[in-house]
């Protein structure tokens, strides 16, 4: 994520907007939050954040210090309110009607846009836009290629999300969906027969982490969605999720070859020992032969790339 434009209201400049942006999301580990806060770090420093409030999926309620509150003038602490419009409306803040056209066109574009108010009304809009991996397109050709149908789900804007989507070849877009939505639609796609596998890295995800049959956390994620994941990826990249799908299969397959040989020996040389056809010598060295070869077609799996 990357912060692409600002958008200044009545009553307040962009340096005002960022700052107060920035402050209030340096207390959050969400992408969206974190990339505001390194944008406004580069126009000068941060102020302390007394209390934060965190809404998932639609932003963030902070207490600012009278320095922070971009514009106060009283010695109090200030709230500022940064997200949707859903939140600020909740919050009794006023969106003036440039704003609002500001933040539909944003979107419009395909960039995630977000609201920043204080002290009764919106005062600016900041747009963030993602910056997909270089390596994201090849990850999700390399899923297709395991016979495995990826989805993007997420809580952005549907026109964001199907702009990183078709840049990534995904063609199955769920977008604007809150944690608990994310969660229906796991248990959605079980209830109509699929397996579910679910990658993800931010606290949003840590419910529907949960809910899959199969978690994966990415190791520069939060430690909600770590905790949450049956499996967790080391790396950021998503083309290892790919390979560990392949590292499992093959490791299934080794299994079944070595459950299958070990069913066959003894059904073949447990009657033949009883009936006396076999030297007990013989029998013995055989039994431990059979391990050497589980052990020695296990071993295969270290030359797995």
């Amino acid at each position: 994520m990357a912060v692409v434009s600002l958008t200044a209201g009545a009553g307040a400049t962009t340096a005002e907007v960022i700052k107060a942006a920035g402050s209030a999301e340096s207390g959050s580990d969400h992408p969206i939050a974190k990339a505001i806060a390194e944008h406004a770090r580069t126009h000068g420093s941060l102020d302390t954040v007394t209390k934060l409030d965190n809404h998932p999926g639609l932003g963030v309620l902070a207490e600012l210090s009278a320095s922070a509150a971009a514009g106060a003038t009283t010695d109090a602490d200030t709230s500022v309110v940064v997200g949707r419009v859903k939140l600020l409306e909740e919050e009794g803040l006023q969106v003036a009607g440039e704003l609002q056209q500001a933040y539909a066109a944003e979107q419009a574009q395909g960039r995630t846009a977000v609201l920043v108010g204080w002290g009764g009304e919106a005062r600016g809009v900041i747009a963030v836009a993602d910056v997909v991996k270089p390596t994201s397109a090849e990850a999700v050709r390399d899923l297709r290629w395991l016979d495995l149908r990826p989805v993007l789900l997420t809580g952005d804007h549907a026109a964001a999300a199907r702009t990183v989507a078709a840049e990534v070849g995904i063609d199955d877009v769920i977008a604007d969906v809150l944690p608990q939505q994310k969660v229906a639609e796991v248990v959605r796609l079980q209830e109509e027969g699929h397996r579910v596998a679910m990658v993800g890295d931010g606290v949003n995800d840590a419910a529907a982490l949960a809910q899959s049959d199969l978690g994966i956390a990415l190791g520069t994620g939060t430690d909600a969605a770590i905790h949450a994941s049956d499996l967790t990826l080391i790396s950021g990249d998503l083309r290892v999720a790919a390979d560990a799908v392949r590292l499992s299969r093959a490791t299934l397959r080794t299994i079944h070859g070595n459950l299958w040989w070990a069913f066959a020996y003894n059904v073949v040389a447990l009657p033949l020992a009883a009936a006396g056809f076999l030297n007990p010598m013989i029998a013995a060295a055989a039994m431990a032969l059979s391990s050497v070869f589980v052990v020695t077609n296990s071993m295969r799996l270290l030359r797995f790339r």
